[in-house]
């Protein structure tokens, strides 16, 4: 899904270890990290599921890509939470959805959404789920910026309508977006 550079072996993660995100980092790792972030998702307690998730700006829209494990099969909520709080064992620190514009819930693209709507990631019969998806309304820089919000992904699907949340059900992984830094020199 990524293709790693040379880069990748001096980048690090603002706030963390080169070591904690090294294969995720070489994934996301290319010649600009202007725009680009990371959030490393852990399981909640009771859970399995984690992963990496990258965010790169592409133009007027954030590409969101990467992988999420030890999930059931089948479809999860995946949204931005409006805290960088993984602190509580459900991850209820995290807040609600990240909704800065104060509207309605709802499926991405609609007219109307929270800017934390990402839908449903879709784990297999191995419960693994790639993610590849692409969002007009995230931003990795200024006022409505992701940055040092958490990600979370939910043990049911989101079913897009239900308000506030999606009925999307508990949270089973969470991790908070942190910039992508490199300390490559040229």
């Amino acid at each position: 899904m990524f293709q790693g550079t040379a880069a990748a072996d001096h980048a690090e993660v603002a706030g963390k270890d080169q070591t904690h995100s090294q294969v995720a980092l070489r994934m996301a790792a290319g010649p600009s990290n202007s725009g680009r972030a990371i959030v490393e998702l852990n399981p909640t307690a009771g859970f399995t599921a984690k992963g990496s998730i990258i965010f790169e700006r592409v133009g007027d829209s954030v590409h969101i890509s990467g992988v999420v494990e030890g999930l059931a099969p089948g479809k999860h909520g995946f949204h931005v939470h409006e805290h960088g709080d993984c602190s509580a064992d459900d991850a209820s620190s995290a807040g609600g959805h990240f909704n800065p514009t104060q509207v309605m819930h709802g499926a991405p693209g609609a007219d109307t959404h929270h800017v934390g709507d990402l839908g449903n990631i879709e784990a297999d019969g191995e419960g693994v789920a790639r993610v590849d998806l692409k969002s007009p309304t995230l931003r990795l820089h200024g006022q409505h910026s992701i940055l040092g919000k958490a990600v979370i992904v939910h043990r049911h699907p989101d079913d897009l309508v239900s308000q506030p949340s999606g009925n999307a059900g508990p949270r089973v992984s969470c991790g908070v977006i942190r910039p992508i830094r490199s300390t490559a020199t040229g």
